[in-house]
């Protein structure tokens, strides 16, 4: 099964293959959700502090029964957090909003603050701050591991120049549609491994016809083939859901997909509008 396949970061720590998203699935709701994935066999659940889950995701986690070196559980340092003081206190807000001793692995949520998203500075000076604390909480063992999302070649090239310890992880959009190869390339050549959000493109790669004939020849759903393609080009992949029907069949991936379909959902045609996903930086930008 799946659920049971892990990779290896470059620190030797394994991480599972398949991982249960949270983003905007509500505080109050959340702990039901990672309970449910974690009784269905997920090891692997991702937050962020700007999922504002944080306590409900740590909550689900104490209550899944499962013993928690047996789980792993990812977070993400607030876009905003460009300086080392600011990021020290948030690690540390990370650890008592969940309820939890460590983090399995903490990463910087963006190069750039949200809200500078679209502008020309990189803030290199204010990521080699903010990944101090991480190599630092890292080191004291609060931190399993530590990485990055959403960063460029220049981005990544920032640390691993400058920093003492490399970035284990890169979180990126990537989905049928829009596979940013190139970058995916070039941070698994670095000994970092990939991480994919939003598998299904947020649920705008469901009606595309040509994907739908391909899912229908090997019998599986839109979700299932998409899922497995991220499998196959050997990245995480962290289909975000809160509803356990839609979490087993997200998991329901032991097919292989051919090396001829392969390569042509790798030239499937560039979805180009979100939708109301859209407002949000990374999307906007694609």
């Amino acid at each position: 099964m799946i659920l049971e396949e892990t990779y290896t970061l470059s620190n030797g720590v394994e991480i599972p293959k398949l991982g249960l998203g949270t983003w905007m699935i509500e505080d109050a709701v959340v702990a039901d959700a990672v309970k449910a994935a974690i009784d269905l066999g997920y090891r692997h659940i991702d937050t962020a502090q700007a999922y504002g889950n944080e306590r409900g995701v740590g909550e689900g986690i104490r209550k899944s029964g499962i013993a928690r070196d047996k789980l792993f559980l990812q977070t993400k340092l607030a876009a905003e957090i460009k300086d080392y003081e600011g990021a020290k206190a948030a690690i540390d807000g990370s650890l008592a909003t969940l309820g939890l001793d460590y983090i399995d692995l903490m990463i910087i949520h963006s190069p750039k603050p949200w809200a500078d998203f679209a502008g020309d500075d990189r803030f290199f000076e204010g990521n080699l701050a903010a990944w101090r604390a991480l190599e630092e909480a890292y080191e004291a063992g609060k931190i399993r591991s530590i990485g990055v999302s959403n960063f460029q070649k220049e981005d990544l090239d920032n640390l691993l120049d400058n920093a003492r310890i490399k970035p284990m992880v890169d979180q990126i959009l990537a989905h049928v549609s829009n596979t940013p190869f190139e970058l995916i390339d070039y941070a698994t050549g670095k000994g970092l491994l990939v991480e994919a959000y939003s598998p299904i493109a947020h649920g705008k790669i469901l009606d595309n016809a040509e994907i739908g004939a391909m899912a229908a020849k090997y019998g599986v759903t839109v979700p299932q083939l998409c899922i497995r393609y991220v499998l196959q080009l050997g990245m995480v992949v962290l289909p975000k859901t809160g509803n356990p029907a839609h979490m087993k069949s997200n998991a329901d991936v032991d097919f292989v997909i051919s090396d001829a379909d392969m390569d042509a959902l790798k030239t499937i045609e560039p979805i180009k509008d979100y939708g109301d996903a859209s407002i949000f930086p990374v999307y906007a930008k694609s």
